[in-house]
């Protein structure tokens, strides 16, 4: 008689959890290459991490108003209330990724 690959026992699977629709939203964002959501206290922010690989373009950090050279890993940054919804090319600025972390905590200049 032939092997059966079907499982022996058919039981139901188990319920899962309730899903947040935001974490749902923010979830496929991460997976479209968006990026993740940040509150501060000045908005929402969109903040898309990118590799030093990936980094091909020099573009001017607004924390410390140096270059962020190819090669640098860093963070590009636009409002979450942006009309497009990738934010158009205007509204992203690209940071230093530790520029970033400490912009709450300095005077922007």
């Amino acid at each position: 008689m032939p092997r059966s690959n079907q499982p022996r026992r058919r039981g139901r699977r188990p319920a899962s959890a309730p899903v947040d629709d935001e974490a749902l939203a923010d979830r496929d964002r991460l997976l479209a290459g968006v990026g993740r959501r940040e509150t501060h206290a000045d908005g929402e922010w969109f903040v898309r991490t990118v590799s030093g690989a990936a980094s091909t373009k020099t573009y001017r950090c607004p924390g410390c108003d140096h270059e962020v050279v190819p090669g640098t890993p860093h963070v590009v940054v636009w409002r979450a209330d942006a009309v497009v919804a990738f934010g158009g090319l205007d509204d992203r600025r690209h940071w230093h990724t530790p520029c970033w972390s400490a912009r709450g905590r300095r005077g922007r200049r």
